[in-house]
């Protein structure tokens, strides 16, 4: 969310998404990622709320899961990595839960 949102134009932005930094100068790819950085970052409050506020599991796997099928559906349509740098965190997290 950080990148997207609030460093859209960084170099560190460029590298992790694979974008030239020209690229990210575009007001219209900075608005996407912005939106996209909102997303994420509902995305992980949602995941805090269930973990902390309502205490529930149940909350936290449906966001979960729902992360681990955007993340595939990226990789399978935009870029192989995108399952281990999205879907990565999700896929340990939502292990956890049942571990812990």
């Amino acid at each position: 969310m950080f990148l997207e949102t609030f460093q859209t134009t960084s170099k560190k932005t460029a590298q992790t998404f694979n974008i030239h930094q020209d690229v990210l100068q575009d007001k219209n790819i900075q608005t996407l990622f912005k939106n996209q950085g909102v997303y994420n970052g509902a995305i992980g409050l949602g995941i805090l709320y269930g973990l902390f506020v309502a205490q529930s599991a149940e909350i936290v796997a449906l966001l979960l899961v729902f992360v681990i099928v955007v993340a595939v559906y990226g990789s399978l349509t935009s870029s192989k990595s995108i399952i281990m740098k999205q879907g990565g965190p999700a896929i340990l997290a939502f292990i956890s839960l049942f571990i812990f």
